[in-house]
């Protein structure tokens, strides 16, 4: 029987249990049906043992439930950046890590094999060449290294810290710690401020979306691939439950498309991404937070051509739906609205339209309309005109039919008499 680890070696498991906790939270040892009983109890002590202070417990009938609480508006920095710091490590890569930092703090420039060398001159330890060279080349990524050729050997040296003035350096750290709390891989930030030994007595965020923070591993590379236009194999949780399992469980699918843009929730703070895929030559996007995994595939040529197709499609994108056939959704309203009373309507029209036409067509009347991809997505917002709205009209009959047979609902709720069947 394996024995419970604080630290884990890959996080797509616990960002999932910190997902259940924090978002949808108030549950029980019995309601995490996807894994063990056993793997539930390493998972919450492994939260607890990051969020201690932010975790509560209730009880329902005689049934504990343990969530996450977080007040986002009283808090310096992200409490879920402890779940990144988690990240399991070998005996091995401890003692590599300062033997090679010692043999060259001097700023010393050595290849792999001399560091192997120096290492075994100095410590006694016996480390194969290639390990060495690829544990340098992984710093070297990172940034803590600087590599150079010089002829057939490639010379590893440590990098030189940088030397700020007193203001830049002040500036610098109020700059990270905004960034650590707002920014998308946030964590980036933190581990900065923390590396500079500055906290955050500047900043707090009144609505801040902390959860979002647990995809951003999913984010940079996804990020990654729109950088060098590659192509991406993406496994991600279907909205559609398995058949003969509880609703609970999703489908897990696997999709090859082309990553084109991020785009974020104003009101939720949840982040999307847009993709084409080539086969069905269509736009489609996914909530990243649905992502499970992300494959880099090679460079795709087009994908300047593509991302300008997206861009000439965006104004007819009503929210996050590019629809499902190639006719546009045409929508005109035609309202009541009070001048000059209410022209805090015709500031909504303006500010939540999304590009509509608005025109005066008589006293207090005004007409509203809008091609899109998809109407449906609009009916939510179409209904908060409802008490103004003298007709709706579109060239989509299953929208039509729709919305006034919703009016027709509601009035019966309301034992509202008079006709409201659609205009023939």
């Amino acid at each position: 029987m394996s024995e419970f680890r604080e630290l884990v070696k890959t996080l797509s498991k616990s960002r999932e249990y910190v997902r259940d906790f924090y978002i949808y939270g108030f549950k029980s040892r019995e309601d995490f049906i996807r894994r063990s009983a056993r793997t539930y109890d390493n998972e919450r002590r492994r939260i607890e043992s990051w969020l201690t202070p932010y975790i509560k417990s209730g009880y329902r009938g005689n049934v504990k439930n343990v969530y996450l609480s977080l007040n986002t508006n009283m808090l310096s920095t992200n409490p879920l950046f402890k779940v990144f710091e988690a990240k399991s490590f070998t005996d091995n890569d401890i003692r590599l890590h300062f033997y090679l930092i010692d043999v060259l703090q001097d700023n010393t420039e050595m290849t792999a094999d001399e560091l192997s060398d120096s290492i075994f001159d100095r410590f006694g330890e016996d480390i194969e060449p290639q390990l060495v060279r690829k544990k340098a080349n992984e710093y070297t990524a990172e940034g803590i290294f600087t590599a150079k050729k010089q002829g057939k050997k490639l010379l590893y040296t440590l990098s030189q810290d940088i030397t700020l003035s007193p203001g830049a350096a002040e500036a610098l750290d109020n700059c990270l710690c905004f960034y650590q709390l707002d920014a998308p891989v946030g964590f980036v930030g933190y581990s900065l401020m923390k590396s500079r030994g500055t906290d955050n007595h500047l900043f707090l965020i009144k609505h801040g979306y902390f959860a979002h923070t647990l995809d951003d591993e999913i984010l940079l590379s996804i990020l990654g691939a729109m950088r060098e236009h590659r192509s991406v194999s993406l496994k991600y949780q279907s909205s559609k439950p398995l058949k003969n399992h509880p609703s609970a469980l999703r489908q897990v699918q696997s999709l090859s498309c082309l990553p084109l843009r991020i785009f974020v929730s104003t009101r939720t703070g949840r982040r999307f991404l847009c993709v084409y895929k080539i086969e069905d030559r269509r736009f489609f996007n996914i909530r990243i937070d649905h992502i499970k995994k992300v494959t880099l595939m090679s460079e795709n040529t087009d994908y300047n051509y593509y991302l300008q197709k997206l861009t000439d499609n965006l104004p007819h994108c009503f929210g996050m739906s590019f629809g499902g056939s190639h006719v546009l959704d045409e929508i005109k309203l035609t309202l009541s609205i009070r001048e000059p009373y209410e022209q805090y309507i015709l500031t909504r029209l303006e500010t939540e339209g999304r590009g509509g036409k608005i025109t005066r067509i008589g006293d207090n009347t005004y007409t509203y309309e809008i091609q899109v991809f998809d109407g449906n997505e609009m009916m939510p917002w179409i209904k908060t005109f409802i008490g103004r709205i003298i007709s709706f009209e579109t060239n989509n009959e299953f929208l039509r039919t729709k919305f006034y047979r919703d009016i027709s609902q509601m009035a019966k709720m309301y034992d509202i008499d008079g006709d409201v069947s659609p205009p023939r």
